[in-house]
């Protein structure tokens, strides 16, 4: 049972990842960005997540740099995950992306670095250069977000190296399961963004009924099921007590009944972009 926030998933290649971190899509440069990370850091999240795209890094390392000195924490106890962004895909280019997203962030490695989205054609001349980046050992991790089953299987066809995580939209409404068996199945951690489905579920009968029975919210509910179902999430939030309540979810458990209530919530709707139709 993952009883607290420092508790970690061990990858396929030995590297530990929180298994709950804050993430930072659409919070823009300023003050509530660092602030934001800031009091993650405060309140003992040691996983963050951002992305070249969301252009933020560089408020991202500012927040990190501070938090770190404050709490008096080193840099090796952070799981810092940003991603290069489609436009960047392809061997050279995206070796310059990952050097751009280092130095915006003031880090001199990152802990993961993720292909964002499967552009055909691109992505595995991506993967090369992750494996280089990787095998030089400028990243920890290397993986992918927003992978379907079968652009898995055809970027492992050529890797030298499988992917160690999936970043999917994952959340009651979108169980990706068949993502989420071939993932166990190749031992790739699957990863949650936008669990909380951008607050659509918030105010949901079955979930705000299962929260009446732990005296929990029904993001801390959702945020429970991710973790039981070995999950990674990083739910987004800029105001410190969501901050704290989204984490404080390691004093219950949910039953077996409780899971599968929430899984049969799945309309396989999602409230991002299809990656087998998006227009890159």
């Amino acid at each position: 049972m993952i009883r607290n926030l420092k508790n970690t998933t061990t990858l396929h290649n030995g590297v530990k990842m929180p298994w709950l971190g804050i993430g930072v899509f659409k919070v823009e440069e300023g003050p509530e960005l660092v602030n934001a990370v800031k009091f993650a850091i405060k309140h003992g999240y040691r996983s963050i997540d951002t992305a070249a795209i969301y252009e933020n890094e560089e408020g991202v390392g500012q927040a990190i740099r501070e938090g770190l000195d404050e709490v008096g924490i080193s840099r090796e106890e952070l799981f810092v995950t940003s991603k290069v962004w489609n436009s960047d895909l392809g061997y050279e280019s995206t070796i310059a992306a990952y050097e751009t997203s280092l130095k915006k962030l003031g880090l001199d490695y990152l802990d993961s670095y993720l292909i964002h989205w499967p552009v055909e054609g691109k992505y595995k001349d991506a993967w090369r250069a992750l494996e280089t980046l990787y095998k030089e050992g400028k990243v920890k991790a290397i993986g992918v977000s927003n992978f379907q089953v079968h652009h898995l299987v055809d970027l492992m066809k050529d890797a030298e190296i499988k992917p160690m995580i999936n970043q999917v939209e994952y959340h009651p409404r979108l169980t990706q399961k068949e993502v989420q068996a071939f993932c166990h199945k190749h031992e790739i951690q699957l990863e949650a963004w936008s669990p909380l489905m951008h607050g659509q579920l918030l105010d949901n009968p079955i979930l705000q009924e299962i929260a009446n029975t732990y005296n929990k919210t029904i993001a801390q509910i959702i945020i429970r099921w991710d973790l039981q179902n070995g999950v990674v999430t990083i739910p987004k939030s800029t105001k410190e007590h969501r901050i704290v309540e989204n984490s404080n979810v390691f004093d219950f458990e949910l039953t077996k009944e409780e899971m599968q209530r929430i899984e049969q919530l799945n309309q396989n709707h999602r409230v991002g972009p299809d990656p087998d139709n998006f227009d890159f």
